[in-house]
């Protein structure tokens, strides 16, 4: 199994490099600091810490428990010829110079890594529950390219992991019951199989509204995008809106999925991004249209067992967010439509999100 997660993990590196974007002209961050990407350690970056978890809202199954870390660079010049990038990261990154060309004010790479759990609603039961979702868990590592102008941003996401018992999510869920005195959940023997999974993501965010002084502000935020790949293969659309003071000059806030990341790249010669408090709610809501989900539909080169997914999804959250300088902690609450086609009803969870800026 270790052998296997090592393997994950290489393969990730070797994908670090899905995105081109053409140089602006623009002025490097380690131009006068020696090459290499530990130079960018005295700009900003970004640290995000996401969890969720449906025992927010009172329940325990479906959807139930989702953990990611991310990192944001500081601001790059591009992805080919700035010195904060290793030599063999720009070389990579030629390779698919034509993926995503375009001039930008900024542009950042993300790195992520994160597990997700899926459980029926019957804990007691250790046979197969033909009629409900498969328990399921996901350990990936992901890289994003972030690229963005005043108001829009374009992400390109690869992710990369396993799902199965390699996941570690049986593990991870009964250290954590264990601990807290809560009941195991008795099927994990159920669980789809071991299989390496792969997911690509293309969005794009744009900011179609916004008004308002130094006290009240608004905005409205919309996406669209796809993802491919044998995990999740879906479209998807969306729209956020946001009201408070001094909301920040990021694409909005949204759950853990990929082209997801709460923070959008700095805009020009800014460089900090948390630079005053302020205090914002959102409303949100994302619709997809979905052709594959691992989760429901099971293994893609070997049997187990899967359910009746329902091809449109919806989601619809409820949140606030607080900032101060240096970071930014947001609450939020999902409801998501009915996923297959036995599910008795929706489902929610909550999300908490710590963004620490350095």
């Amino acid at each position: 199994m270790s052998r296997l997660h090592r393997l994950v993990a290489w393969a990730c590196l070797m994908l670090a490099s899905p995105l081109i974007l053409a140089d602006n002209g623009e002025t490097s961050l380690c131009e006068e600091s020696p090459p290499g990407i530990a130079a960018l350690a005295h700009h900003p970056e970004l640290y995000n810490f996401y969890f969720e978890n449906d025992l927010f809202s009172g329940t325990d199954s479906g959807y139930t428990n989702g953990v990611k870390f991310s990192w944001v660079s500081a601001n790059l010049k591009d992805y080919t010829s700035d010195p904060c990038l290793p030599h063999w990261v720009r070389q990579l990154n030629q390779i698919f110079e034509t993926v995503h060309p375009g001039k930008y004010t900024s542009r950042n790479m993300v790195i992520t890594g994160g597990q997700m759990m899926f459980t029926p609603r019957d804990r007691s039961r250790s046979d197969l529950i033909r009629d409900d979702r498969p328990y399921a868990g996901w350990l990936y590592l992901g890289l994003g390219y972030n690229a963005r102008n005043a108001q829009q941003m374009d992400t390109v996401e690869v992710n990369l992991g396993v799902v199965g018992p390699a996941a570690l999510a049986r593990q991870s869920q009964e250290f954590v019951h264990d601990l807290r005195g809560i009941a195991r959940f008795n099927g994990w023997n159920n669980q789809i199989n071991n299989e390496l999974g792969f997911q690509l993501v293309a969005e794009r965010k744009n900011r179609i509204w916004s008004e308002g002084g130094a006290n009240l502000q608004f905005d409205a935020i919309t996406h669209y995008g796809a993802s491919l790949g044998n995990i999740r293969t879906y479209l998807n659309t969306g729209m956020e809106l946001r009201a408070g003071s001094r909301i920040p000059n990021d694409f909005g806030t949204s759950p853990i999925r990929p082209a997801g990341d709460s923070n959008a790249p700095l805009e020009g010669s800014v460089t900090r991004r948390f630079s005053d408090g302020g205090l914002h709610a959102f409303l949100s809501a994302d619709a997809r249209a979905v052709a594959r989900d691992i989760f429901l539909d099971g293994n893609t080169f070997s049997d187990s067992h899967s359910v009746d997914k329902k091809r449109f999804v919806g989601d619809l959250a409820t949140g606030i967010a607080w900032q101060w300088s240096g970071g930014k902690i947001t609450y939020a609450r999902y409801v998501r439509s009915k996923e297959f086609t036995a599910q008795e009803n929706t489902h929610s969870f909550g999300s908490v999100t710590l963004s620490l800026e350095y």
